[in-house]
């Protein structure tokens, strides 16, 4: 009943359906092993500052790492890589733009006339510029990439979990008691499109002082490992409220961040 018959916008399960056929064939200059979305039930959690994280530490280790940003209408990757030129092409595709470690970014911030100019497109064509990064960009030899994607369960997310071959995917939260609720979401969502889940990571999870050593939590007590152990997943990280992180964020220098945390991240495949 109401069936349009694009199975492309579609989430529900039917024996119409074949999900295979809704992937959607990376470009042929193209290669990449492992796609891992990163997800969030609300903004403001720092999904993006994670996928940055992960995205270093995984360089770090020699893998070579890729970005894409399918937060269309708040893209803030390029931000905090501290870059600001436009992505060139030819007739082979787009190309990605390699930050300063050599992780390759594609985002909409790349392609616009000015990064300040506000996206103001409507879903269908938001969710077919993300399309577009995965089929018409040249990622050259990815062992990684993450797809860091816009807050919710809405067109974005169904598009990535749809049309692109993930690995699985991490979520974000912050400690509140409100965000449990919402990462419960995210990961009905995730299983009802039957991507598995990696693991998650806890953002702003308490704040270190650095004259006495003590733990506080700034934003009320975690509840990331309760909600971990209800779906039979892991903690990955727990993050703290750090300045020297948001220092580095805000000036475009995430690369170079040595925070101790960076020490703990080692996604196995």
């Amino acid at each position: 009943m109401g069936c349009t018959h694009d199975c492309g916008t579609c989430s529900s399960s039917c024996s119409d359906k074949n999900e295979e056929s809704l992937k959607l064939k990376l470009n042929d200059k193209s290669s990449v092993k492992k796609v891992i979305g990163i997800v969030s039930g609300k903004g403001g959690v720092g999904k993006s500052t994670v996928t940055a994280l992960l995205a270093t530490a995984m360089r770090r280790k020699g893998n070579e790492v890729a970005i894409l940003d399918a937060d269309i209408t708040g893209p803030s990757i390029p931000k905090v890589f501290g870059i600001h030129q436009r992505a060139m092409g030819s007739e082979d595709g787009i190309y990605p733009v390699p930050t300063s470690t050599g992780i390759e970014i594609m985002s909409v911030n790349l392609l616009l006339e000015n990064e300040t100019d506000p996206v103001v497109w409507r879903g269908p064509v938001i969710s077919g510029t993300v399309k577009q990064f995965w089929q018409d960009v040249v990622w050259d030899e990815v062992d990684c990439m993450f797809v860091d994607m816009p807050p919710g369960t809405g067109d974005v997310a169904l598009t990535v979990f749809q049309s692109l071959p993930l690995d699985g995917i991490i979520i974000v939260a912050s400690p509140q008691e409100l965000v449990a609720m919402i990462v419960e979401k995210a990961v009905k969502m995730a299983q009802m499109m039957e991507v598995p889940i990696l693991g998650l990571v806890e953002n702003m999870s308490y704040f270190e002082c650095p004259d006495c050593g003590k733990r506080h939590n700034i934003y009320g007590d975690s509840h990331i490992d309760e909600i971990a152990g209800q779906y039979n997943t892991k903690v990955l990280l727990k993050l703290p409220i750090d300045a020297e992180l948001a220092h580095c964020a805000d000036a475009g220098d995430i690369e170079n961040y040595m925070g101790s945390c960076m020490d703990e991240i080692d996604l196995q495949f």
